[in-house]
């Protein structure tokens, strides 16, 4: 059964790919190689025994689009992770980021309703929620103003993905919304490499212990939290990963409720910055250089969620822990420095 992966060679991308494949699906990779490596490809095969199809364009161009559907007919289903998804650089760049990420999604969407049985998973983010009035954040939750064009991209994608379920009972797509995906896979052969300076807490962390970055910055100790720091909800990339084969598999068997539905991804459970830290030098036996600066603004106070419906729905749940995550992240840089 043949099923494309957009974005596939990147972070989450790649770590679903080969979720995929261990589940005998037959992948076919789409990336533009703007944000990833070829690389990847030898990782996936490494752990999987198997390199999946690969095509480089970009989904912007709508002529490669509708030529890729026409020389892949038989397409089962959608997995869609291509985007530009840095929050700072959106708010310099917006037009930028609705073209390639808005665009891109209305491409592939118009090839894929013509096919008999379309599924369709979108990448979303818990960031439509905002700085939520309720904490666990349930998917009932509203959908707040987004505080970015990166943000405000992934509800349009949501909004988009409604209106066409709703004219269109025989497309069947998932939205699932992310919580803050770190760690890499327990061979090192994939993880997470940003490009320049990384944005995310966790690279940066695994950056400073390498030696890359001379310190850390933590941003504010002065929030409402158990130690002061802002809280998010940490989930492992292999339990994210996991969770897209259990949601195409629903779609595929048409088990779902309605032919347009949304899931948290995480752990429900919310640690702070500090926490993170003290878990990475309690898996590494290392001290890390950081230091308490001002807040950072757009920063929420704590977003953890509510995964009741991820459970019993999708039957899925989080397996792996913090410790857990923190330990494959270093190995995983660890390996790509190649320190011993």
């Amino acid at each position: 059964m043949q099923i494309v992966v957009t974005g596939g060679l990147g972070f989450i991308g790649s770590h679903t790919v080969v979720e995929l494949q261990n589940e005998g699906f037959e992948v076919i990779i789409i990336d533009n190689l703007s944000n990833s490596s070829r690389d990847v490809l030898d990782g996936i095969k490494s752990i999987t025994g198997k390199s999946p199809i690969f095509e480089e364009f970009d989904l912007r161009e709508k002529s490669k689009v509708q030529d890729f559907f026409k020389r892949y007919p038989n397409i089962k289903g959608v997995i869609h992770f291509a985007a530009s998804k840095a929050v700072g650089e959106s708010v310099q760049e917006p037009l930028l980021y609705y073209e390639n990420n808005i665009s891109s999604l209305v491409y592939l969407l118009q090839e894929l309703k013509a096919l008999p049985d379309a599924n369709f998973i979108f990448s979303s983010s818990c960031t439509v929620y905002g700085q939520a009035d309720e904490l666990p954040i349930s998917e009932n939750a509203p959908v707040k103003p987004a505080e970015s064009p990166y943000g405000n991209t992934k509800q349009i994608g949501e909004e988009i993905l409604k209106d066409v379920c709703k004219i269109d009972a025989h497309f069947n797509a998932i939205a699932l919304r992310y919580f803050n995906p770190i760690g890499a896979h327990s061979t090192a052969k994939i993880g997470e490499l940003p490009i320049g300076v990384p944005q995310n807490l966790v690279p940066f962390i695994t950056q400073t212990g390498a030696g890359l970055r001379e310190k850390l910055s933590v941003f504010g100790d002065d929030y409402p939290t158990v130690d002061g720091t802002c809280i998010r909800d940490y989930i492992h990339v292999v339990d994210l990963a996991k969770a897209h084969v259990v949601a195409l598999q629903r779609l595929i068997k048409s088990k779902h409720k309605s032919n347009f539905e949304v899931f948290n991804l995480g752990t429900g459970k919310g640690s702070s910055v500090l926490e993170v830290i003290q878990s990475f030098e309690r898996v590494t036996d290392l001290k890390l250089n950081y230091q308490i600066v001002g807040r950072r603004e757009g920063d929420v106070i704590a977003a953890y969620a509510e995964t009741t419906k991820a459970n019993q729905d999708l039957g899925w749940k989080a397996q792996l822990t913090l410790d857990d995550a923190m330990a494959s992240a270093w190995k995983w840089e660890k390996q790509i420095r190649n320190i011993k």
